[in-house]
């Protein structure tokens, strides 16, 4: 039987949905010749609510994922998904049914309990601002205050990267090593910042800076995209890793979630004791 090229997936969240479409985004990647068309349905707390999205599924039928605490209105959204002969799936009980058997208590139903006001999250709202404050150079003036500091050439990715980190609550800054520019003397006293280098390989690097560069007009294309200089300013990356003994991270393959991962995994290595497995180069 031949997959349909695209098909309606419909995500019911009495939060935001953000739960909903990362479990979805897992699961579609699985099936690259059929794309997924989302209808993101967040905060369905009422029945009134929830008669909408009920005629919005009947509209253009499909998949049905959702994450709604409340019985009543998940018991109503089963039904109707019945009568439609179409799949429904409550994405987090399998996983509470675990808990519950594991703990041996039910589970106490709290609408939107991920996003909670607690110390966690306003360390992470924190963690942003403190990035967002300290990108592209901008040190803070205690390299101390900040728990990551990212070092790369132009185009490595280092301030998406660092963004990530900071909503996973870590406070990161990054640098762009220039050849010609001399490092921050304060980088080479001590603070307790954990010091990473990313690099990439010289034509992902290469294509990037030449479509940045196409929206840019001060910029010098020739130079900017030259795949000897380009293997230069990576081979000086090496140099000061080294040198001064800091791990690197090879960004090519890599996506920015799968990058911050790496990143953690060391950081938490370090705090451990732990020694790193030196990193597997695509250059």
């Amino acid at each position: 039987m031949a997959l349909p090229s695209m098909f309606h997936m419909h995500l019911v969240s009495d939060s935001t949905g953000e739960t909903l479409v990362a479990i979805a985004k897992a699961a579609t990647v699985q099936y690259q010749n059929t794309r997924a068309i989302e209808h993101v349905h967040p905060l369905v707390r009422t029945n009134r609510q929830l008669k909408r999205v009920l005629t919005d599924i009947a509209q253009e039928p499909g998949i049905v994922l959702y994450t709604v605490v409340n019985k009543a209105l998940a018991d109503e959204l089963e039904k109707h998904c019945q009568a439609l002969k179409i799949p429904c799936l409550a994405v987090l009980r399998p996983i509470m049914q675990v808990f519950e058997s594991y703990l041996g208590a039910p589970q106490t139903p709290t609408v939107a309990g991920q996003h909670v006001l607690d110390a966690d999250y306003f360390r992470r709202i924190d963690a942003m601002n403190f990035t967002m404050a300290h990108d592209d150079g901008r040190l803070p003036d205690n390299l101390s205050d900040a728990d990551i500091i990212l070092l790369g050439i132009s185009r490595t990715s280092k301030t998406p990267t660092s963004l990530y980190l900071a909503q996973r609550g870590y406070k990161t800054t990054n640098l762009p090593l220039v050849p010609q520019v001399e490092l921050p003397h304060e980088l080479l006293e001590p603070h307790t910042a954990f010091v990473v280098c990313l690099i990439a390989n010289v034509d992902r690097i290469a294509d990037v800076r030449r479509n940045r560069a196409m929206l840019m007009a001060d910029r010098d294309l020739e130079t900017y995209v030259d795949r000897d200089a380009i293997t230069a300013e990576i081979a000086y990356t090496r140099r000061l890793a080294a040198q001064y003994g800091w791990p690197i991270i090879d960004v090519t393959r890599r996506s920015i979630e799968e990058s911050a991962t790496m990143i953690l995994k060391l950081l938490h290595d370090r705090k451990a004791g732990t020694k790193p497995e030196p990193e597997r180069s695509h250059v």
